[in-house]
């Protein structure tokens, strides 16, 4: 008989701190004792919850199994039972570019579309060493100052260009924040952020390595207070907090083989000043590199494998026999009960496209979010310009914005002198990296149902409708109804003009 029990769920630390003051005999309030039932479950015949019932009375028994199964058999996702919600404070926004690169924890940032910001700011222990606090100091402050003078600038802007949202007071929130939107590309990555983080002990685990092994002090001492924070509530479950080699030495290494290419072949034909090939892109620049041959055949044999009893050899050849109208109705039936609120099938996993993007850091703080797709970046590059919402142009305030741009970069390039790990901390959320970016079609709709709606910040919208429009020339008849919420029933219109099934 089928039996559904609740073993568990989160619970505020300071209402588990007041707990344990009020009952010193608990000694059991740790996410191990879970993690030690559960693993028990594969060799044990005992209920699971008599499993839980044994482990809270023995929580050194536990910790014990726990150790013995995940370190020493190597079991690494027992650990992943285990699961901490971690506020994060006073960091910069570089550092939490860094953090958020581990995908598969979860993250609700502070906005800086929707809140108002104040003059914070994180000074790096880098630029205090290398005698050029001052001169980031008042650097950041021109920046922020701009930026309040900005947000005065472009809220009445705002309110008279759309005076009929301004008309109701309900809008109003959503107009202030698209003047903030616009005003934080003035801002620098050292700006204050702050975070709520949940993730399991398995991958807090390669988080404190990798961020302690990271070249900037910020990034450490974030590993070693995080350490701090958990080590005493799970010590069975994390282990090897300090940097692997590997951890260590591979980026450096990478990045002295790079330059060492780079030296060797700088005088051949197509290497320009600008780095290998010497090319820079212009603003917004999306190109499609890469994207797999006959994508839409792919998604189409997968649909039909599962369901059909065919190989997928067999589905592929009956796909390359079918002409485009037999396509497009096996199509239709994958999409004929979808909504804009709908994922699509897991097939369209199997389409895989790799996108190179030229984006501002504003635009890439939205981008990061998707956790699925494959993101990997270089330096934030001043040489690739610099972001400016047309906004800031019509209302006369570009000039201004480029001399504090000018003014930044000039600092950059003496902190690039003395500390260049830390020169990133005082570029603007205006300037702008290379990424690769690599999508299957159905993290690719996800990501076109949030970022190309209405909604969505322009310079993200702008980005994945470009990337929209080039993957539907390799891709035409899967991604008919990729599109924003607000074009789904226009695309579905045209792609059902018969209207709906009920």
């Amino acid at each position: 008989m089928m039996k559904i029990l609740l073993a568990g769920y989160n619970l505020d630390y300071e209402t588990i701190r007041q707990l344990q003051a009020a009952r010193p005999d608990l000694c059991n309030l740790t996410p191990e004792t879970l993690s030690a039932a559960y693993a028990r479950i594969s060799r044990d015949p005992r209920p699971v919850d008599a499993l839980r019932a044994v482990a809270r009375e023995e929580v050194e028994k536990a910790r014990q199994s726990n150790r013995t199964i995940v370190f020493g058999l190597g079991h690494s996702s027992v650990a992943e039972h285990a699961v901490f919600n971690i506020d994060v404070i006073g960091v910069s926004r570089l550092v939490v570019e860094e953090i958020e690169k581990f995908r598969l924890c979860s993250y609700t940032e502070k906005s800086q579309r929707y809140i108002l910001l104040a003059d914070d700011a994180v000074i790096p222990e880098e630029v205090r060493e290398a005698g050029l606090e001052e001169t980031f100091r008042e650097t950041i402050g021109k920046q922020n100052a701009l930026y309040h003078v900005l947000y005065d600038k472009l809220l009445p802007y705002v309110l008279e260009k759309h005076p009929e949202m301004a008309a109701l007071p309900e809008n109003r929130s959503t107009l202030e924040g698209w003047a903030k939107e616009d005003a934080r590309y003035i801002v620098s990555l050292a700006t204050e952020a702050q975070l709520g983080m949940t993730l399991n002990a398995r991958n807090l685990e390669l988080l404190l390595r990798r961020l302690a092994a990271h070249p900037l002090e910020e990034c450490r001492t974030f590993s070693r207070q995080l350490y701090e924070r958990t080590f005493e509530i799970a010590p069975s479950l994390i282990r090897y907090a300090e940097p692997t080699p590997f951890d260590r030495d591979t980026r450096s290494a990478l990045l002295r083989a790079g330059e060492a290419l780079l030296a060797r072949h700088s005088g051949e034909e197509g290497y320009g000043e600008g780095g290998l090939g010497g090319e820079k892109n212009e603003q917004g620049a999306v190109r499609l590199i890469d994207a797999v041959p006959d994508a839409d055949d792919r998604i189409l044999a997968a649909l039909l494998h599962t369901s059909s009893a065919l190989s997928l050899g067999r589905c592929r050849t009956l796909v390359r026999r079918m002409d485009t109208t037999e396509k497009t109705a096996l199509l239709q039936e994958a999409f004929r009960f979808l909504s804009e609120h709908d994922t699509v099938l897991r097939e369209f996993e199997y389409a895989d496209l790799t996108f190179e993007l030229t984006l501002s850091a504003s635009c890439f703080a939205q981008l990061k979010r998707h956790r699925m797709a494959t993101l990997t970046v270089q330096d934030y590059d001043p040489d690739l310009g610099t972001t400016i919402p047309a906004a800031i142009v019509e209302t006369g305030m570009e000039p201004t914005f480029r001399e504090v741009i000018a003014r930044t970069e000039a600092v950059y390039r003496q902190i690039v002198q003395r500390a260049p790990q830390a020169a990133a901390y005082i570029l603007s959320n205006a300037h702008r990296r290379r990424a690769i970016l690599k999508v299957n079609a159905r993290e690719l709709y996800h990501m076109a149902r949030l970022r190309a709606d209405v909604h969505a910040q322009w310079d993200i919208r702008r980005l994945v409708n470009d990337m929209l429009v080039l993957a539907r020339k390799v891709m035409p008849l899967s991604l008919a109804l990729a599109t924003g919420k607000d074009g789904f029933a226009t695309a579905y219109r045209n792609l059902f003009p018969e209207g709906k099934k009920e």
